[in-house]
């Protein structure tokens, strides 16, 4: 089975659990993996944004990346998000980090510095010619500040053989459309949108990688399975559901939202590193209040 086969249908954003002390609770972890894969998830992604890579060293991360490779033992793909905004320790990274495990890479494009769109070409090209696995690029201008056109995304889809898809969290249709109508044949898209996931399939994307499925892993991959079979007036029932956990889980902060989610189901203390905090008492409260309907 291709890498792109096996990365069709919903991945998982993994939050990093904390302890009261601010470090990497483990144990929680664990259990976060178990209930990600008995729900069903068909692959998961460590060290993404979503969990709080930013605040984490390199000695934090890469015992994060065993632990994952430890728990999963094989049943489900792991991919390893791994992005920067420096080329150089970027690429250090890739040779560095333990990979020979991971499915693939995914990369979000340089965040701050906002290159030109042949600064994020070339900003690829070179790391995808040390990367050990395939690329996933990650195009989420939100966070990075910049756009990657679909120019560019094409661009690097036909010209760098490593970079074998990706995840397009632009919000931007239109973009997303054009990516999916001019792309190659091979060349996988994936969502980045929770809330967006279900007309982004409609349109030919081929799965999410979600921050959602942490605390819905099957609702939320019974809604994506619905969708890659052209189920969408089921795929349309669940998501219905789902839309005031999005709204909830992203009016404030992601992972807090995400977060007080999963330690209201139990899953996890709701801990962040500064400088993220927990979420409001009132958007909080409303997480409650949901869950118990």
């Amino acid at each position: 089975m291709s890498v792109q086969q096996q990365l069709r249908g919903t991945g998982v954003a993994l939050i990093t659990p904390f302890t009261p002390n601010n470090t990497i609770d483990f144990d929680a972890l664990g259990k976060v993996i178990e209930s990600m894969i008995s729900g069903g998830v068909e692959y998961l992604v460590s060290l993404g944004t979503t969990a709080e890579t930013p605040v984490l060293t390199n000695p934090e991360k890469t015992a994060i990346l065993e632990y994952t490779y430890e728990k999963t033992a094989g049943r489900v793909p792991v991919v390893v998000g791994i992005g920067g905004n420096d080329t150089a320790d970027l690429i250090h990274d890739l040779t560095h980090f333990p990979l020979e495990k991971a499915t693939a890479i995914l990369s979000a494009s340089p965040y701050y510095n906002k290159p030109s769109q042949e600064g994020i070409f070339q900003h690829y090209k070179m790391i995808a010619a040390v990367s050990p696995k395939p690329i996933l690029l990650y195009n989420v201008p939100g966070r990075t500040g910049r756009n990657m056109t679909a120019a560019t995304t094409l661009r690097i889809a036909n010209e760098v053989s490593n970079i074998i898809g990706i995840k397009e969290a632009s919000g931007d249709m239109a973009q997303c459309m054009q990516i999916l109508r001019d792309k190659p044949k091979g060349f996988l898209v994936v969502s980045g949108d929770d809330a967006l996931a279900l007309p982004q399939l409609a349109c030919g994307m081929e799965g999410v990688i979600s921050v959602a499925a942490n605390a819905f892993p099957k609702t939320f991959g019974d809604m994506v399975r619905h969708c890659l079979l052209h189920n969408f007036e089921a795929a349309k029932q669940l998501n219905d559901g789902l839309i005031e956990a999005y709204n909830l889980m992203f009016e404030e902060n992601n992972p807090a939202g995400v977060k007080a989610f999963m330690a209201e189901q139990g899953l996890i203390q709701n801990y962040l590193r500064m400088p993220n905090v927990p979420l409001s008492k009132p958007i909080h409260d409303k997480i409650k209040q949901y869950l118990a309907l």
